[in-house]
């Protein structure tokens, strides 16, 4: 019976809830009924409100104002929007705050209704106490939205790792072009096209900058800063200086390239140092330990029987 009396106060909760969510959403908000008078017609109103991404629309109209209501969580007790923008674009990601926002909402509806199974199967079979079911719901849920947010972090790191990775061969074919006799702008151009990866989308998007106005230091300057990689940092540096100087740009790169290069192997040094420390742990706490007993158990054997 406690898994029926589970099951029924968790849908009566879920009926008050939605009764309470569509009472709130009948009273509209200042920004709902300014929005007749300013948006360009009703039709291009209802025809945006119909455009659907995922193969269930109709779940996918249900389930949006929650997604909302979620996204409005998130915003005020999530990380900053800031911040968040900033993880963004380091990926690589054309992924917006808003979408980000509403793909954890996703994540937690998916680990809350997940939670909410297992808890049924547990309190069906072994008769757990509620608290711990609903602490096993909330876990779920938490779990789920941070591990999107993990899984940001992650991207963050992969692309910073390929940023690095080709760093150095794009500054020697930077070099190659300047050394040819093309402009710092015309061999960004090139090496741009040519290539194909993180540090060439790096490259493209400050080449429009460029040709939107900016200088090319300041638009190289903004790319090193929204990578918040030191190598990048001193790559747009070295760049900016020769430009304004006037020293020759192809010495220039070649030295960051070998500069990149030689921190490269340094950190490879460093990570093999941290892989071989981590390498003592099962050879300390398990291999060790079972030579040792297979070295001193027939010597405490003879003993114990008296050969």
């Amino acid at each position: 019976m406690m898994w029926q009396a589970i099951v029924v106060g968790l849908t009566f909760g879920a009926g008050v809830a939605l009764i309470a969510a569509w009472a709130r959403a009948r009273r509209p908000s200042l920004a709902v009924r300014i929005a007749p008078y300013v948006r360009a017609s009703t039709a291009d109103e209802i025809r945006r409100r119909s455009v659907t991404v995922t193969p269930l629309p109709t779940l996918e109209r249900i389930l949006a104002p929650v997604v909302r209501d979620g996204v409005r969580l998130l915003e005020r007790y999530g990380s900053p929007t800031d911040q968040l923008r900033r993880r963004l674009r380091r990926a690589g990601t054309t992924t917006t705050v808003e979408q980000f926002r509403a793909q954890q909402v996703i994540w937690g509806i998916a680990g809350l209704l997940v939670g909410l199974a297992v808890a049924l199967l547990l309190a069906a079979t072994r008769g757990t106490s509620v608290v711990s079911l609903a602490v096993l719901v909330v876990v779920a849920t938490a779990g789920a939205m941070l591990a999107r947010d993990a899984w940001l972090t992650r991207a963050v790191k992969a692309r910073e790792r390929r940023l690095l990775a080709e760093l150095p061969t794009v500054a020697e074919m930077l070099a190659l072009a300047v050394g040819a006799g093309e402009s710092a702008v015309a061999a960004l151009d090139r090496v741009a096209r040519l290539t194909h990866g993180a540090m060439s989308e790096e490259l493209t998007l400050a080449l429009g900058e460029v040709r939107a106005g900016a200088r090319l230091p300041a638009a190289l300057t903004a790319m090193a800063e929204a990578t918040e990689l030191p190598a990048m940092t001193r790559f747009a540096e070295g760049i900016a200086t020769a430009v304004e100087r006037g020293t020759p740009l192809s010495q220039v790169l070649r030295a960051q390239a070998a500069d990149v290069r030689s921190r490269g192997h340094e950190a490879l040094m460093e990570e093999g140092g941290k892989r071989e420390i981590a390498m003592l742990v099962p050879v300390v706490f398990i291999v060790l330990p079972v030579t040792v007993l297979f070295a001193v158990f027939p010597g405490l054997m003879s003993i114990r029987w008296g050969f």
